[in-house]
C-alpha cells in the first residue's frame, strides 16, 4: 500500500511526532510510506529515521508565515509522482489541505483520512467564531473520507460536528508512545531521587493562548511555598507574557522556562505534580507521558478524551477549565495514583497497539475506492 503524509516541518507538535511513529511502523510492516515536509526545520527524532522524505521547501526562505497555501500548492505534483493510495492528514490544521486537494483534483485524488487531534466543541470561542467553525466542521464532513476519532467520548463530538455517518468514524487510541517509551519513563522515575525542598510542579507544551499557562501561573502563584518550583517546558510566542505575569505575581524566582527540550523525560522523572492547564486539546501525549511515569496529574476537562483519560478521576483531578481557584486546590492536593494502573492506561496507547488498526482501516478503504472505481464489482462505496 502507498500512504503520503503530510507534514509542515519537524518543529514540536504532538500531532507531527505521531504521525511520525506511525509512518516508521507501517513502513517497518512493509508498506510504501512517503512523507511530504513543507520545510526542513525543528530537530528530526530519531525514530524518524529511514523513512522517504520529500521537502517541498527550496532554499533557506522558511514558508513558515504561510505554511498551508505551500503544502497545497506543492501537493499536487507529488501525488502525481507517488500516486498514492490513500493519504493519511495527521491533525486538525491539515484539514483544509485535505478539503481544497479534494476540490482541486476532484474523482481523482485519492481517499483522505484525518485523525481529529483537537477538540471540535471549541468552547473558548466567541459565538460567532463558533458558529463559523461549526460551518467549516460541516465542509470538512462533506469533504473527507474518514476520520479517526482518539476516544469512544469523541467519536459522539466528531460526529455531532462534522454531520457525518457513524460507521464513516473509527476510534483508534493515539499512539503517543511506544512500548519502549513507556517503559524507559516509568524506569527513570523509579531511579531519579528526588531530594528536594518543596513541591516540583510541571506542565509541558507549546507557549500558546491555547495552552493558557497564564491561569497555571495564576494557581501556582496561589499555593506555591517558598521552595515550591514551577517548570514549564515548551517555547513559543507566549513567552515574553508570560515571564512578565510571572514577576507580577512574583513568582519569576520560582518559575523555571528551559525552552523546548526534546526528550523531557528528565522533567517527568524528578518531579512531584504534572499539571495541563489548556483551553482545549485532542488528546494530550503529555498525561500520557505523566501517566506512564506514575506521576499525580491535575488536569482542565478540556475535552471529551481527559475523563477516559484519567478514568473519570481515579488516575487524577479534572477541574473545569478556566476556573483558577479550583486548579490551584487541586495542584495543593493532588491525587496520587496507583502506578500499575496509570501504566495500563498509558501502554493503551501505544504506536504497537494503534499502528495494525490503521491499517486495517487503510485496506478497507482501498478496497471500498476500487469496487467504487469498477461498478462491475458490485457498486461498493465509501458511506457517509
Amino acid at each position: 500500500m502507498r500512504i503520503l503524509v503530510p507534514l509542515h516541518s519537524f518543529e514540536p507538535g504532538g500531532s507531527e511526532r505521531v504521525a511520525l511513529r506511525l509512518a516508521r511502523a507501517w513502513r517497518d510492516s512493509g508498506h510504501d510510506v512517503r512523507i511530504v515536509l513543507g520545510r526542513d526545520e525543528g530537530p528530526r527524532p530519531a525514530f524518524a529515521d529511514g523513512l522517504d522524505f520529500e521537502v517541498l521547501q527550496r532554499g533557506s526562505f522558511s514558508t513558515a508565515p504561510f505554511e498551508t497555501l505551500w503544502m497545497i500548492a506543492g501537493l499536487p505534483a507529488r501525488l502525481r509522482d507517488f500516486r498514492p493510495d490513500l493519504i493519511f492528514l495527521p491533525g486538525n490544521s491539515y484539514a483544509v489541505v485535505g478539503a481544497v486537494l479534494k476540490l482541486l483534483m476532484g474523482g481523482a485524488c485519492p481517499p483522505l483520512v484525518l485523525k481529529i487531534s483537537n477538540d471540535l466543541c471549541r468552547r473558548d470561542m466567541p459565538a460567532l467564531g463558533r458558529a463559523f467553525y461549526r460551518l467549516w466542521c460541516r465542509l470538512q464532513g462533506c469533504m473527507l473520507d474518514r476520520f479517526i476519532a482518539l476516544t469512544p467520548a469523541m467519536k459522539r463530538d466528531v460526529r455531532r460536528a462534522l454531520g457525518v455517518a457513524h460507521d464513516s468514524i473509527a476510534v483508534i487510541d493515539n499512539p503517543v508512545l511506544s512500548r519502549a517509551d513507556a517503559d524507559a519513563i516509568a524506569a527513570l522515575r523509579r531511579a531519579t531521587a528526588r531530594p528536594h525542598a518543596g513541591r516540583r510542579f510541571l506542565a509541558i507544551g507549546r507557549l500558546a493562548p491555547q495552552k493558557n499557562f497564564a491561569l497555571l501561573l495564576r494557581a501556582f502563584a496561589r499555593i506555591a511555598g517558598p521552595e515550591d518550583r514551577l517548570a514549564i517546558v515548551g517555547e513559543g510566542g507566549e513567552r515574553l507574557r508570560l515571564e512578565r505575569l510571572a514577576k507580577q505575581l512574583g513568582i519569576e524566582d520560582r518559575l523555571l522556562m528551559p525552552g523546548h527540550i526534546a526528550t523531557p523525560e528528565a522533567w517527568l522523572a524528578g518531579c512531584d505534580v504534572f499539571a495541563l492547564s489548556s483551553d482545549y486539546e485532542g488528546l494530550p501525549a503529555v498525561v500520557l507521558e505523566a501517566l506512564a511515569a506514575g506521576l499525580p496529574v491535575v488536569a482542565t476537562d478540556c475535552s471529551a478524551s481527559m475523563a477516559t483519560l484519567l478514568e473519570n478521576g481515579r488516575l487524577g483531578r479534572l477541574v473545569a477549565p478556566g476556573d483558577v481557584e479550583a486548579l490551584a486546590a487541586a495542584m495543593d492536593r493532588p491525587l496520587v495514583p496507583d502506578p500499575a494502573r496509570s501504566a495500563a492506561m498509558a501502554a493503551r496507547f501505544t504506536v504497537e497497539r494503534a499502528a495494525p488498526a490503521y491499517l486495517r482501516l487503510f485496506g478497507a478503504l482501498g478496497s471500498n475506492a476500487q469496487a467504487q472505481a469498477q461498478p462491475g464489482l458490485g457498486g461498493a462505496h465509501v458511506s457517509r
